[in-house]
């Protein structure tokens, strides 16, 4: 299953490369609308704080402010392959860190994951069984794994769809899917 990952990762990073900045934030942009339409004003959403090539968080991120909405961010620890958690009330804070992922360091606020009603999650690729794979270091998989209670959202770019994934027992499956062409699963 490893190798079977590791190829499909392969030709799910050349279509993600493929794709042009303009179109990449056009539709992140419209990611952004479909999604807005589930988040409920009363919950706390903890979003990823994308790097160039994912789905652009940073829409999703300004309108959840707007909304005032809570919005707790993770700050990735390499030593362990854990996620530290901070609330963000301010852009601004967030600076390049581990992956070249924007985090606030030095401007943290701090975070539990019991205080998340909804999680935004980056994906490399989907299926249209809620099927989700990462980037492989398994970050994500170990956070879910903790925290197995909160409504999670995969977003992804259309091209990032495969038929079928290979999923093992630590995979964790979406509740939904948004891509620019709306909520795609269920």
């Amino acid at each position: 299953m490893r190798e079977q990952k590791s190829s499909i990762r392969k030709i799910l990073r050349e279509r993600k490369d493929a794709m042009v900045p303009e179109d990449r934030l056009a539709k992140s942009r419209a990611i952004c609308r479909h999604l807005m339409t589930l988040i409920r004003d009363n919950e706390t959403v903890m979003a990823y704080t994308s790097k160039e090539k994912e789905v652009n968080t940073q829409p999703i991120i300004m309108r959840l402010l707007e909304r005032k909405i809570p919005l707790i961010v993770p700050i990735i620890v390499k030593e362990d392959i854990s996620l530290r958690l901070s609330y963000l009330r301010d852009p601004a804070v967030l600076v390049p860190s581990t992956f070249g992922v924007p985090e606030p360091i030095g401007s943290e606020i701090p975070a539990q994951g019991g205080d998340i009603d909804t999680i935004l999650l980056p994906m490399l690729g989907f299926d249209r069984t809620g099927g989700r794979i990462g980037y492989g270091a398994g970050y994500y998989d170990r956070f879910l794994e903790k925290h197995p209670n909160l409504r999670k959202i995969g977003l992804a770019f259309s091209c990032q769809e495969i038929e079928s994934l290979p999923l093992d027992e630590t995979d964790v499956r979406m509740d939904h899917i948004i891509t620019e062409e709306g909520i795609v699963y269920p």
